[in-house]
């Protein structure tokens, strides 16, 4: 018996993905897509963009997105058509809101008469009646119990995938899946620069071997320690990798720490590879575009990080990553092979501080007032074994 459903707005099954594949819908030559957040955000989203975009090859995709997204994407070579920035609205875009700017923002977007628009930001609390203002013929995004219905909806529970939950969404709007991760291409004239700032191509490093290390992470709770991560560094310079630290502007503190501790326990105190025109270990925190740090990700042969935007960027760029995770963001954003992509789990269920069960976490649970690391027991050389693991791969299965 075929399933029929109220939230699939009276479509039927044609096909399975991740979920039902509903039937698709006709005239769409504009579609927005609504995702807020960070670079991991973004990332999440892609597969689905890339579905929409072959389900409706003649349709443009607007994201709706925030600045750091549409400095990526302008930088980079990728599925979406165009990024609109969001205005600050609660459960959307945190910030200080503006009820002119935000009225301004809406008008705009309903000026252009959407066909189809798609959330995918969250549980739809909030953002399915921000959705909804758009004005779009049709809608399709996720909902928790108490959010308002779109024309299709796919039931929100917290742990899942989520490129995977994005592609569900996907499929409800007619698009099923062309691939499971996100896909990205930095462009040449970054490549290019990079490579002559850092002398990536002198042969300082050995074997032109280049460790990228990403130790921030937006929640303090999935931050491996800096100690672990210079631990892992400091093994990287004697073994004559090229070590970059990277972060942003906020993170420039900590990527410095790192640095500093690598130098002071390196095997002859200056963590510089012999007859290195720069330090072995460096950081590159606050110093980068999107565009330069999606080169030099892309330039690499691994990155180590925690659950973070760069890792992730990492990924779609095609690199192969070292991820340390805690075991529950695992279930919503590990890479999904194992081939390229190796991950380290900490284990940790309740706050050490609170006692606070820390897996019941999403839109219905508090979360607890302490940031101790559910990670810091991973060992740094369980996870250099895999940067070498990683680094000894035919660069042709890695298409580097």
């Amino acid at each position: 018996m075929e399933l029929f459903n109220a939230d699939f707005g009276g479509a039927r099954i044609t096909g399975h993905g991740i979920g039902p594949v509903l039937e698709a819908f006709s005239g769409v030559s504009r579609i927005a897509v609504l995702r807020g957040g960070g670079l991991g955000d973004l990332m999440f989203a892609l597969p689905a963009v890339a579905a929409l975009k072959a389900a409706y090859p003649g349709a443009s995709v607007t994201l709706l997105g925030t600045p750091v997204h549409a400095e990526l994407l302008s930088q980079t070579v990728g599925p979406v058509d165009e990024t609109v920035i969001l205005p600050f609205a609660e459960g959307v875009r945190p910030g200080p809101e503006d009820d002119a700017e935000v009225e301004r923002f809406f008008a705009g977007m309903r000026a252009r008469n959407f066909d189809l628009a798609v959330q995918l930001h969250g549980g739809g609390r909030y953002s399915n009646p921000f959705l909804l203002r758009l004005g779009a013929r049709h809608t399709v995004g996720t909902r928790t119990p108490d959010a308002v219905p779109l024309e299709r909806t796919v039931p929100y529970v917290y742990y899942q995938h989520e490129p995977l939950r994005a592609l569900e969404v996907a499929g409800f709007a007619g698009a099923p899946p062309r691939e499971l991760e996100a896909r990205l291409e930095a462009l040449p004239e970054f490549r290019q620069q990079l490579a002559q700032d850092l002398a990536l191509e002198s042969g300082a490093a050995a074997n032109g071997r280049v460790l990228v290390i990403h130790p921030g992470a937006t929640d303090p709770r999935r931050r491996w320690p800096a100690e672990r991560f210079a631990a892992v560094a400091r093994r990287a310079a004697d073994d004559g990798f090229r070590v970059y630290v990277v972060g942003d502007s906020s993170e420039k503190e900590l990527a410095e720490a790192v640095v500093e501790l690598a130098v002071e326990h390196s095997a002859d105190g200056t963590a510089a590879g012999s007859g290195a025109a720069r330090p072995a270990v460096e950081s590159l925190a606050g110093k980068l575009s999107l565009g330069e740090l999606a080169a030099l990700l892309a330039g690499s042969s691994v990155v180590v990080a925690n659950d973070s935007g760069p890792r992730h960027l990492a990924q779609a760029l095609g690199t192969p990553t070292v991820g340390v995770y805690w075991v529950g963001n695992v279930i919503n954003a590990a890479p999904l092979g194992r081939s390229l992509h190796r991950i380290h789990m900490g284990w940790a269920t309740r706050c050490e501080v609170c006692g606070v069960d820390v897996t019941q976490v999403g839109w219905t649970a508090p979360r607890c007032p302490h940031d101790e690391s559910t990670v810091k027991a991973v060992e740094p050389s369980e996870v250099y074994e895999d940067v070498l693991q990683l680094t000894a791969t035919s660069p042709l299965l890695r298409g580097k």
